[in-house]
């Protein structure tokens, strides 16, 4: 067997990327969107900030011991969990709508990944609301931890979607 043979048939026996192979898959603009802006990721940034802002309430909690960063981090997680389920309404949408996006094996895994934080924050609320103040040490601080831990993996997930994949990007620039 010549070398020329041997590469043909090592190049006919690759995979094939789907995702290459059928242009329409390359079409991945936002469908739920406002003049352009995918709502998806406007409204991310909130459970973002929400989650972060709820370890950070139980952190001064444990070092002052003042009722009032017990009482921020109820708030905070609550509402963390309640805009994270408007944005996984948006994104989950998004995926079952667009084929470009749920042609990639990527976006089932932010997906997975975002629905197991979704739990988490809804666990950390749940926790709080049988007693805030005793809900912070260990328990909550332990949900907290772990709940900015998974958002760091959704969001590295979700960014890797918009900067590689160019999902919910517009190709015009409008």
């Amino acid at each position: 067997m010549t070398t020329d043979t041997a590469r043909q048939e090592v190049a006919e026996t690759r995979l094939v990327d789907p995702v290459e192979q059928n242009p329409g898959f390359h079409r991945t603009e936002s469908k739920i969107a406002v003049a352009g802006h995918p709502i998806h990721a406007m409204l991310v940034a909130f459970p973002i900030a929400l989650t972060t802002c709820t370890l950070g309430a139980d952190l001064l909690y444990w070092w002052t011991g003042d009722l009032f960063w017990a009482r921020a981090a109820l708030w905070a997680s609550g509402a963390g969990f309640l805009f994270g389920v408007l944005a996984g309404i948006a994104g989950t949408v998004e995926l079952l709508l667009v084929p470009g996006i749920r042609a990639r094996s990527a976006s089932w895994t932010h997906f997975i990944i975002a629905v197991m934080l979704l739990s988490i924050l809804g666990a950390n609320w749940g926790y709080r609301l049988t007693g805030y103040e005793q809900a912070v040490l260990p328990y909550g601080l332990l949900l907290s931890l772990f709940a900015v831990s998974f958002t760091g993996f959704t969001g590295w997930h979700g960014g890797k979607l918009v900067f590689e994949y160019q999902i919910g990007v517009s190709s015009t620039g409008s």
